[in-house]
Order: structure tokens, then sequence, then C-alpha cells
């Protein structure tokens, strides 16, 4: 299993590089950041300030989306960003949530989030596409490694975009029952239209918390608030009947209100939702030995990448103890 880190892209710059210098020194082999470009600053930015300080470890957004910028500059930029780090970007990509819902857009509809995909995919990493009518390419960005695509989703539609165009799966939370359910999803799109869908890499995001349970809970409750936006939008389009695992969709309902003026802050309001069950289910918490047993159980099931939300605190105690205990622990089977 690799391990990666999402930090988010607030002021000051020089923080966000010092702790990806830390996750990469620690054995970390992904760095990501959030793409809101009103409630933080620009991640794009963050990302090229990583890259000038950095060596071997990998960055891109988890996520950035289609429905913001021009798709076409979504694609030029990480062909850019790829050049300039040595090769070494990946694309999180999903339909917007926070990005589009604080400036009064709904997220992108998902026959538009595929077809802008597809483009995306084959522009950034140099080969012709078709956009507006037009016959696109980025010549000066042929003849690169790929740049892999990762596609955010929860509902059953996203998730077939996943499979039908990505090379792997955001799960943004990291309970192994629901976990299994979307991968299958993805992987079911996938070999429907003759891809390989055990190839699909599976990349689980949560807030990872060590110690006290009590503690981590009070620290990560925001996250399974901020995915039951998410899950509510699956419940307005479909209803119960998504076939959507019922842990997902019915501690959603309760969640009353979110303000994105919290979104992912420890101590956020909209917190008060969330119980103790589904902080333990979506989040990892406890001891080492604890987080160790869970990542194993979510890794058996294919999971290729841990990729934790370190908006939580403690931010270089969690980095040194993962890169001191869990990722060998992992990284041994």
């Amino acid at each position: 299993m690799d391990f990666g880190v999402t930090i988010l892209p607030d002021p000051p710059a020089g923080r966000f590089v010092e702790l990806v210098r830390i996750a990469e020194q620690a054995g970390f082999t992904h760095a990501w950041t959030y793409d809101s470009h009103v409630l933080w600053q620009d991640g794009y930015a963050f990302l090229a300030l990583a890259g000038a300080q950095t060596t071997q470890i990998r960055l891109g957004h988890c996520v950035t989306n289609p429905g913001i910028r021009d798709p076409t500059v979504t694609a030029s930029a990480y062909a850019t960003l790829h050049d300039i780090t040595g090769e070494r970007m990946v694309m999180g990509i999903g339909r917007g949530d926070s990005s589009r819902r604080v400036v009064g857009l709904d997220p992108v509809p998902v026959a538009e989030f595929e077809r802008a995909l597809a483009m995306i995919k084959e522009l950034m990493n140099g080969r012709p596409a078709r956009w507006n009518g037009q016959e696109l390419q980025l010549a000066w960005a042929q003849g690169r490694s790929e740049i892999p695509m990762y596609v955010a989703g929860y509902g059953p539609r996203a998730l077939a975009v996943a499979g039908r165009v990505g090379d792997g799966v955001i799960i943004q939370l990291a309970d192994p029952e629901i976990t299994a359910w979307i991968m299958a999803r993805a992987e079911q799109a996938a070999a429907a239209v003759g891809r390989a869908g055990a190839a699909l890499a599976p990349i689980v995001c949560a807030p990872a918390v060590i110690g006290d349970r009590g503690r981590g809970r009070d620290a990560v409750r925001w996250f399974p608030a901020m995915v039951s936006n998410h899950v509510k939008d699956i419940i307005a389009r479909h209803g119960a009947a998504a076939g959507v695992p019922a842990a997902l969709l019915d501690y959603a309902a309760a969640v009353a209100s979110y303000s994105y003026a919290e979104h992912s802050r420890i101590g956020a309001g909209h917190g008060q939702y969330i119980s103790d069950e589904i902080c333990d289910r979506f989040c990892v918490l406890g001891s080492i030995e604890e987080h160790i047993e869970q990542l194993r159980e979510l890794a058996a099931l294919g999971v290729q990448q841990f990729n934790i939300y370190l908006m939580t605190g403690e931010q270089e105690a969690t980095l040194a103890a993962y890169g001191e205990h869990i990722i060998p622990a992992l990284s041994a089977g």
C-alpha cells in the first residue's frame, strides 16, 4: 500500500511546502491538496511551489473539477506541472463540491463530467483531443510519462464514469464495507466497456488520528459531515433506490445544515450531527496497532493508497508516527 497526505492550501504557502517535505522524508509517496479557490488560496500555485522543493513525492489535487476552469485550462495546467516537477503529477478529479457551491454553482452534471474527463485525459498527456468542435493537442506534452487520473464519486453514475474513464477511484471514507461497494461499482463499469476493472487503483482518503478515540473523534467530526453533501445529492436524484449502502445513506439525513465557512475545519458546527460510530467507521482512529489493522483490511480489499486528510492537528506527529511505524508495517504486508 502507498501512502499519501492531503494538506489544505492555506496561507502561508511555506507551511504547506514544509509539510510536503516532511511527508516525503517520512516515506509518503503522494502529496495532495484541495482545489477550492475562494475558501483557500489557489492549489495549483501551491503544487508548483511544492514541486520546486521536493524531488520524489508525487503531487496532485484531491480533487480538482472540470467546471470552474475551462477543461482545456485544467489539462494544460497539469501538463505544465508535470513538466516542471520532473513528471510527478497525478490528477484527482470530481464533479465539484465546495469549489462550485461557494460561487453559486451545482456540481457538474454527470454526462458533462464524463465528456470533460475523457478530453482532459487525452489532452494533458499530449494526445489529440476534440473539444468544442476543434481538434486540439499539446504538442510540447508528447513523449512524457502518463499523468494518471483518479475519479472521485459515491453514486452509481459517477462511479461508472470512474470505471469507464479513470485510472482509479477516489473513495472519501475508510469504512471497509462501503469501500468494497464503491470499488465493485467502478470495476463493473470498467468491465462493461472492456477495461480491466480489477486494474483500477482505489485510493481511500480519510482523517487519521493516533491515540485516544474520544479526542480523535472530536478532531474528525467535520469529515463525515463533508461526505454527507455528496450523499445528499445521490438521495435527491435517486432516493434510496440507488443501491447505495444504508450505512452511507442513513447518517446523511441527520446532517441538518452545512457551512462552507467551516469546510474541513476542526470544531466545525456541522460536526454536531455526526455520531461516534460514524467517526469510527469513516476515519482511522485509535492506537497505532488499530490503524495498522484497519489499513490491512482495506489493503486486502485491493485499496492501493491510503491518503490522510491532515486537517486534524498534530500534523508533524501524525506524519512521524506513520513514517516510523505504519508505513513500514503495511509495506511489509
